[in-house]
């Protein structure tokens, strides 16, 4: 599944001021922890400015949570003409899980890997791996990947990089 904003690259809201804030946790407890309308601020569609096409100007009508005025640099319309954006990402993960059988049911294999690295294999070669470091690292399959998330060279998968191949992945 793919969570509100998540498509857009957009991070949770945690400013939000007490005088705000709707969910019934915040409500009955007067405590922060477990708060969900971070994650509920509404979605920036267009423009540079709240309510970012959320509501219609005419309208007039403000949304529930306010907006931060950062929204503006993951709204949607910015994402659609970014070919290197998280939505495109998305897209394009989207589209390639439907051609990809080892992305059904099956059982999943880790990979050794530096430790700032997790990698696993899937069915019949495919590799996923993320790089959470801040150094480059060998790239754990041969080749250009299907799908990264930011420039991967053959052989290298970068800092803070997460990539998809399709390779002979040796058996334990």
């Amino acid at each position: 599944y793919v969570y509100q904003g998540e498509e857009l690259g957009l991070p949770e809201v945690l400013d939000l001021p007490d005088e705000v804030l709707t969910d019934p946790i915040f409500r009955r407890t007067g405590s922060r922890k477990h708060v969900r309308d971070g994650c509920r601020v509404p979605l920036p569609w267009s423009g540079h400015a709240s309510p970012f096409g959320f509501s219609g100007e005419a309208a007039g009508a403000k949304p529930w949570l306010p907006q931060p005025e950062w929204f503006a640099e993951h709204a949607t319309d910015r994402a659609l003409a970014d070919t290197r954006s998280f939505w495109h990402l998305y897209r394009d993960g989207l589209q390639l899980r439907r051609t990809l059988p080892q992305l059904g049911e099956g059982p999943l294999r880790w990979l050794d890997t530096p430790p700032q690295v997790l990698a696993i294999t899937r069915g019949d070669g495919l590799v996923c791996a993320v790089n959470f470091g801040t150094e480059p690292v060998p790239a754990p399959a041969p080749g250009t990947p299907l799908l990264a998330s930011g420039p991967c060279p053959d052989g290298v998968l970068p800092a803070a990089t997460a990539a998809w191949w399709t390779a002979d992945c040796p058996t334990p």
